[in-house]
């Protein structure tokens, strides 16, 4: 069978090895660690990937494997298990099954599902994998659509003097956890696309995430040119034409992958705008199906579309030139049936100016049904970014809201740490709802949570003593030095960590502001500190290299360097390992420009804590008592002023940190420490995690989606037909509407607005009139009040008067009429964005 095309036959009893070993759920669940490190120690030492373990191990360990009768009855264990796992219906299932939503396709750029699959480069694809995971969990019908890169993101390699190099090692086929996507017939799915001047064939690859399957694009086909067979080979390339190429194999070759295999998927959620050419697939797909134009096809199908934004700044878009996308858009214009014009003005800001370069995430914006951002802030800075596309709006009507990200708990918690939520909350916690979570931490004792976390320093210091000595050895560093690594940190000392990309706005050495004040800190005779570092810089940022460089030598000084190390290549092995085992965790971006940022979380269940600006996730998660806070809350672009935080940073930690971890009782127990994480894993733990994540985008976002989804296709897409005309008569006739004179009066305790409006030959039904006021603070929502229409206006044509009654202390001129489009199916602002205000 072709799910087996890359299987060695295996011995008599051991035939489901196969199936434990492609399914990734082992990057999460640990229960089979012991069967693969049973068969080859080594190879799982450095690989962490069973499928390798199966294709190089030899036959004569497998027959003896076949032949330990433990080993067998272990194996058929989990098997039965996983069989389990795979029937249950999970809470999806409990709590959704009998409702529409059948199907969501998760498309994304990247995907962290492990280091044996290596598809990411960060944050981004860490959430993509943890979204799959935690969706598998929960039994929520997700699909994953992505890419398979033949060398993908870049290894990071330090020089003898502390400089970053990059090496870029292939990613074999026939080593990773997947196998060739079977098409209808039996034989390997392969996808046709027609670029221009040439076709371009792309092969199917499945990987099996629990529950979950995902299902990866690969353009190295033999009957492809050599620069199509290289359009998949790096991840995120610099060049603008092969990154215009990726987005348009993963948009739209992945919906075609779709329709190939008939998986019919309500929701396409687009995570970041790189897969936005797939709300075009979409809507062609559906002209095809119904006979419909594009314009009703798109306003079918768009609010089946979700597209998350994870992006802080508008520069960071990806934007492809006129002159680039203009033969590739012209052949999709003419299958379409619009004109090329028509096409790139839903990716402009300015739909008439030629010269603008065409935006992926406007062509998301306006190709979806809904939009969220990835925080509480983000959402708020992502109503800024994309304002000019609602001009007259007001910033807290752009039409974004947000879904905080979460972690998939399970993939970053420490076997230790599941052992011990296990007892305390059972085998199920992030499996359904989480209400008994915080009660059961609370409840834990000192003693239990200081044993966990001296467990958990110890174990990371020596993971990190073992990767140092490697990473010295590999660039040549003398035996004295090597043999001095053995012995760095030690496990008794507080270990604060900082691990995250090396940019300048992250600024990642806010802490060398004053370096030999941090030296001092960190070689206190009562009460020091050691500090683990580890991040990369991308391989075309000179300042990040710069930085990395800054931060290596600093980590050799001779006054410092058993206090401090910088562990190079940061991945999700070395993460998995800093996360547990690192007591603060240090977060310095410059805000607001971290969207949310999930690192943090991933300490809460090993009961890490954090100290982290106000920005992303940590401004809507810090309250005192679960860690700490740096910054004001508010922005400061002003250069001079990363110097007061870092002394703010230096203040924190002398004064308040440092002191309450060692703050001990005659026991050697920090009951101050203690409280804070208890605090810390009981409230945060679940509130930010994929469990939490999934649920809320099914509950808020995929299922009232799907149900105005059905609405829209229904009768053949009758509703769609009558939003389009809607939308047509609104443009045709708007100009014609105009304000009359408005009159208020007090009558206590209300404000009485009269408003004369006249419509000329426009239909009012098609319209709300508005009472308008902004917030008061940003935590409030504006007031709107639909006006009441009264009689005509004599003598006039479809000129009515409008009232309100508002209660309010505020003064008068505080509310402002305005005209709005009504229909009640219509999102408005985002389908239609006209608006009309009383000057």
């Amino acid at each position: 069978m072709l799910a087996y095309f890359f299987n060695r036959p295996l011995p008599p009893g051991l035939e489901g090895l196969a199936d434990l070993a492609l399914d990734l759920r082992w990057t999460w669940s640990h229960s089979t660690d012991q069967l693969w490190e049973t068969l080859d120690p080594e190879a799982w030492e450095r690989t962490g990937n069973p499928h390798f373990i199966l294709q190089s191990v030899s036959q004569a360990r497998l027959e003896e494997a076949a032949a330990d009768p433990n080993f067998k009855e272990e194996l058929r264990s989990w098997l039965m298990q996983r069989q389990r796992d795979l029937q249950d219906l999970g809470w999806f299932g409990r709590e959704h099954g009998g409702h529409g939503l059948k199907r969501i396709a998760y498309f994304s750029m990247e995907f962290g599902l492990g280091e044996a699959l290596p598809i990411y480069s960060g944050g981004l694809g860490i959430l993509a994998g943890d979204f799959l995971k935690a969706a598998s969990d929960l039994g929520v019908p997700v699909v994953g659509i992505g890419l398979l890169y033949q060398q993908g993101y870049f290894r990071q390699m330090l020089d003898p003097d502390g400089r970053q190099g990059e090496a870029f090692p292939y990613n074999d086929p026939m080593s990773l956890p997947i196998t060739p996507a079977p098409n209808r017939e039996g034989g390997w799915l392969r996808i046709r696309l027609d670029l221009p001047g040439r076709p371009i064939l792309l092969r199917v690859w499945q990987a099996r995430v629990g529950k979950v399957t995902l299902y990866l694009l690969d353009s190295n086909d033999p009957f492809n040119t050599p620069p199509d067979r290289g359009a998949t080979a790096h991840l995120y390339p610099t060049e603008e034409r092969g990154r215009l190429t990726q987005e348009i194999i993963l948009g739209i070759g992945g919906w075609r992958v779709l329709d190939e295999l008939g998986l019919d998927a309500e929701i396409c959620h687009l995570n970041e705008g790189h897969a936005a050419f797939a709300v075009l697939a979409r809507a062609l797909s559906f002209m095809r199906h119904s006979g419909h134009p594009f314009s009703v096809a798109l306003r079918a199908t768009r609010a089946g579309n979700i597209f998350t934004t994870h992006t802080p700044v508008e520069a960071a878009f990806d934007r492809f030139s006129p002159e680039l996308i203009r033969p590739y858009a012209s052949a999709f214009a003419d299958m379409i049936g619009v004109s090329l014009d028509e096409l790139l003005a839903l990716g402009r800001k300015d739909a008439a100016n030629r010269d603008e370069p065409f935006n992926m995430a406007f062509l998301a914006m306006r190709g979806s049904g809904t939009i969220n951002g990835v925080s509480l802030l983000h959402g708020a800075v992502s109503r800024g970014i994309f304002q000019p596309l609602f001009p007259n709006w007001p910033p807290s009507e752009v039409p974004i809201g947000h879904v905080t990200n979460g972690v998939h708990v399970s993939s970053w918690d420490s076997q230790e740490a599941d052992t011990f939520w296990t007892r305390v909350c059972g085998k199920d916690r992030w499996r359904g709802n989480l209400d008994d979570v915080r009660s059961s931490i609370e409840q834990v004792s000192d003693e239990d949570l200081w044993t966990l976390r001296a467990s958990h320093r110890q174990s990371l210091i020596r993971y990190a003593r073992k990767r140092l000595v490697r990473q010295m050895q590999e660039r040549g560093a003398a035996p004295p030095h090597v043999r001095q690594a053995e012995h760095v940190l030690n496990s008794n000392t507080i270990t604060v960590g900082f691990a995250r990309r090396f940019a300048e706005y992250k600024r990642p050495t806010l802490l060398l502001q004053d370096p030999d004040r941090l030296a001092r800190m960190l070689c206190h005779t009562d009460r020091p500190v050691q500090l683990i570092v580890a991040g990369k810089a991308h391989p075309h940022d000179e300042e990040g290299k710069r930085l990395v460089h800054a931060m290596t030598r600093f980590a050799v000084r001779s006054d410092v360097w058993d206090r401090i190390v910088f562990l190079e290549d940061y991945d999700m092995t070395l993460a998995q390992f800093l996360v547990a085992g690192i007591d603060v965790w240090l977060n310095t971006p410059r805000r607001p420009w971290e969207a949310c940022g999930t690192s943090g979380m991933k300490v809460l269940a090993n009961g890490g804590l954090n100290l982290s600006e106000l920005d992303g996730w940590w401004a809507e998660a810090y309250a005192p008592d679960v860690g700490w806070a740096l910054g004001d809350g508010r922005e400061h672009p002003e250069p001079e002023y990363d110097a007061e935080e870092a002394t703010r940073l230096y203040e924190l930690l002398e004064q308040k940190v440092i002191p309450e971890f060692y703050d001990r009782d005659h026991a050697g127990i920090p009951h101050a420490w203690l409280k804070r994480i208890r605090a810390s894993m009981s409230r945060l733990t679940p509130q930010f995690s994929g469990n939490r994540m999934v649920r809320e985008y099914v509950d808020t976002i995929y299922a009232p989606a799907s149900a105005s989804l059905s609405r829209r296709l229904e009768n053949g897409g009758r509703l769609a037909v009558e939003l389009e005309e809607w939308h047509a008569f609104l443009r045709q006739g708007w100009k014609g509407i105009r304000f009359g004179d408005v009159q208020v009066t007090r009558l206590d305790p209300h404000w009485h607005f009269e408003a004369q409006v006249y419509f000329g030959e426009f239909d009012p039904d098609h319209v709300h009139v508005e009472l308008y006021a902004d917030p008061v603070n940003e935590h409030e929502q504006p007031t709107r009040i639909v006006m009441r229409r009264q009689e005509a206006i004599p003598g006039a044509v479809k000129g009515y008067l409008f009232l309100a009654d508002c209660q309010s202390a505020r003064p008068a001129h505080h509310f402002t009429p305005r005209i709005v489009p009504f229909h009640p199916e219509a999102r408005v602002p985002i389908e239609e964005s006209l608006i009309l205000w009383k000057r």
